[in-house]
């Protein structure tokens, strides 16, 4: 009966480290891809700075009037807060845009100022913007982006 119970015992101290350890190892990894995130965030942010603020504003403010063509019939860069347009677009189409500049996506006789930043960023700089970005949205605009994201990828 006691080599049973000490047999039981251990078996029951192995489970319960084995539980423990992989408690563990969920928090750390938890931990580690909430560091990584605010990182991305923190350096798309710094990027947006240097890369996008100039049109795009400091706040995500956009240029005024970004609905109205400017004299040279191009569009005003818009906002890329919570007032803009930018949320109703998947992550491919943002990234695309950000990659590429806006003819392949609104097409050849659209006009605008939006460079493509491809031979400027890298793709991971680029994704480090975009969750920069998003990081701003509130809640609302982050479900409705995430949601039209999830969509596109399905079909």
């Amino acid at each position: 009966m006691d080599i049973v119970w000490k047999e039981l015992m251990r078996k029951y101290w192995l489970a319960t480290a084995a539980l423990a350890a992989a408690v563990l190892i969920g928090a750390v990894v938890l931990m580690a891809d909430s560091y990584t995130k605010s990182a991305q965030i923190a350096q798309g942010k710094a990027l947006y700075g240097v890369r996008c603020a100039s049109c795009h504003g400091k706040n995500l403010e956009g240029q005024p009037n970004w609905r109205t063509p400017l004299p040279n019939g191009r569009m005003p860069a818009p906002p890329h807060d919570k007032t803009g347009h930018t949320w109703h677009h998947t992550d491919k189409a943002l990234a695309g845009i950000t990659k590429l500049g806006l003819k392949p996506f609104a097409g050849d006789d659209y006009e605008s100022d939006m460079p493509a930043f491809g031979s400027i960023l890298n793709d991971k700089e680029i994704e480090a913007i975009l969750a920069y970005i998003k990081s701003t949205w509130p809640e609302r605009e982050q479900a409705y982006q995430q949601r039209v994201t999830q969509q596109s990828s399905q079909k």
